[in-house]
């Protein structure tokens, strides 16, 4: 579908804008005293007519102006590659992998069990047939579930890229970078913590983004002052910092930049880059609820959970 023929749908996600929380909204909530007067307030600011209260919800409604995607799919990846690992954890330890699903997905429950079970993998969406064959004779055969989630998490990151480039959307294309690139600081840095060796890093590791895979693993190989001096001459020195000091804030950057990079669609008219600005958008807004309902619950104060806070689209 062409670019043009999402006119409407850009039409539509726009008027849906106005009801994203705003900073003022945020630093409202974030001053109810207890956690009913937090929730009485975000009731007031509900919005009926198009309920958005879960991405579940959010991904309906994009669906709706734009279905079938395949390019909006790949915000999904990481809930679908997610989800079979839960579903093979569930069956090798005879759980219920319903405890452990996310959505929204593109793949259900019932399939992922049915491809598992019955080693049906053709029922899966080709960027993840290959990796679900993989992962399940990984586990069975070596007991080590560590082997199987790293074997997904990668393939998770290649498939993303993998989709973008192939539908040559450079939204997507940025997007699946941005994520590769946070992941596989993410892993380097506890690579570092646990001393693993510069093999193990190097098949870890994915390189489907902007950092060179080889140098990031050398420098995480050689302990975390050169995995420091190493990303400060990086696009991703402000997020190493805060990595030093404090896992949960580079995380939050990492929502940040992906946020950051969602706002570069404000001022499209056509295409699905806003619809999957939107999806982002409320992915964060949603993020920035559950943290706020948990602190509320615990009693944090006001100054640590606007530091928690991620950024917000308006």
């Amino acid at each position: 579908m062409s670019g043009t023929n999402y006119a409407n749908a850009v039409g539509a996600v726009r008027a849906m804008e106005s009801s994203l929380l705003s900073r003022n909204d945020i630093d409202q909530l974030i001053a109810a005293r207890t956690n009913a007067d937090l929730q009485a307030m975000l009731a007031s600011k509900k919005n009926t007519d198009t309920p958005q209260n879960t991405l579940q919800q959010v991904w309906e409604l994009i669906q709706n102006y734009a279905p079938d995607c395949e390019e909006l799919k790949i915000l999904l990846y990481r809930n679908d590659f997610h989800n079979l690992k839960a579903v093979i954890k569930a069956m090798i330890h005879n759980r219920d992998p319903k405890l452990y699903y996310i959505e929204p997905s593109n793949v259900s429950i019932d399939e992922l069990k049915e491809a598992v079970s019955k080693k049906e993998y053709d029922i899966l969406p080709v960027y993840m047939r290959e990796t679900a064959a993989q992962a399940y004779k990984l586990v069975t055969e070596t007991l080590d579930g560590q082997l199987s989630d790293m074997l997904i998490d990668k393939a998770c990151l290649e498939a993303m890229k993998k989709s973008a480039d192939e539908l040559g959307n450079g939204f997507m294309q940025e997007y699946a970078k941005l994520i590769a690139d946070c992941v596989d600081i993410k892993t380097a840095y506890r690579s570092c913590l646990m001393k693993k060796t510069l093999p193990f890093i190097e098949k870890a590791l994915c390189g489907c983004g902007k950092i060179d895979k080889e140098d990031l693993a050398r420098a995480a190989a050689e302990g975390t002052d050169t995995l420091f001096a190493y990303l400060e001459n990086t696009s991703f020195s402000d997020g190493a910092a805060l990595l030093k000091s404090s896992p949960a804030q580079f995380e939050k950057w990492c929502d940040d930049i992906i946020t950051e990079h969602a706002e570069s669609a404000r001022m499209m008219a056509f295409g699905i880059e806003p619809l999957a600005a939107y999806f982002i958008a409320k992915e964060a807004e949603i993020k920035d609820l559950r943290i706020l309902t948990v602190c509320k619950e615990s009693g944090t104060d006001n100054d640590t959970i606007t530091e928690r806070m991620r950024k917000l689209y308006v």
